[in-house]
């Protein structure tokens, strides 16, 4: 019995997607996605995934930063690195990195996280992109909506000098959350990665050097 036939356009897309050389070296190298080597090039442009880093992977599934976090952080190993991944999906363990299924912005899953850091966080990564409608308007407002909340929940758990990746779309970070994300680093880029498709939208926003903010009441430095 045959299944039910491709429409030409999703034959077309499986085709160019078994032929994309990133698909193929993913697969060569045992990455879960060629999501894998975006990840791969903004470190090697950036330097932030350093041995003995604590990593926060935001929307983890299924894997593939995951993979190349853990690599570079030597998270498992006497390099003493730490990468703990987060998705409302299960995902298949990986090599040296803690799995958290369940929402980020959920309070218990909070206190997991932070008790699995054991201190601040040195990276937050967000890959995490919504299901599109096809109108770039609301697709911008649901990407930024992720953006948004990835920033938010990044400035609760890293550390000084942390670094801040995360997903958007091209037309760039909406300007008022790109300007309180500039009050706290040191550095904002937008950068699209040589493995980005072509005919994709989305860039990332590298931000690094954070500053926590001051208690002016206490003090204190609260992150």
């Amino acid at each position: 019995m045959k299944g039910p036939k491709r429409k030409p356009s999703s034959a077309r897309w499986l085709k160019r997607h078994l032929a994309d050389p990133y698909v193929i070296a993913a697969r060569r190298k045992g990455y879960r996605s060629r999501a894998a080597f975006k990840l791969l090039e903004l470190d090697d442009r950036f330097r932030f995934l350093r041995p003995g880093a604590r990593v926060v992977d935001l929307g983890a599934a299924p894997g593939g930063w995951t993979q190349v976090a853990a690599e570079r952080v030597r998270a498992g190993t006497d390099g003493g690195g730490r990468v703990l991944a987060v998705d409302l999906l299960p995902m298949e363990p990986v090599a040296g990195a803690v799995t958290i299924t369940g929402d980020f912005l959920d309070e218990a899953v909070m206190a997991r996280l932070e008790d699995a850091l054991d201190r601040p966080a040195d990276v937050v990564l967000s890959d995490m992109a919504p299901a599109t409608i096809g109108h770039r308007g609301a697709d911008h407002l649901r990407i930024m909506a992720l953006a948004e909340a990835a920033y938010g929940f990044a400035s609760q758990v890293l550390g000084i000098g942390g670094v801040f990746v995360c997903k958007v779309f091209q037309g760039g970070t909406e300007s008022g959350l790109l300007a309180e994300i500039k009050r706290r680093f040191a550095s904002v880029r937008h950068v699209k990665p040589p493995s980005s498709r072509p005919e994709s939208s989305e860039m990332y926003l590298v931000a690094v050097g954070f500053r926590p903010e001051a208690d002016r009441t206490t003090g204190t430095v609260s992150r």
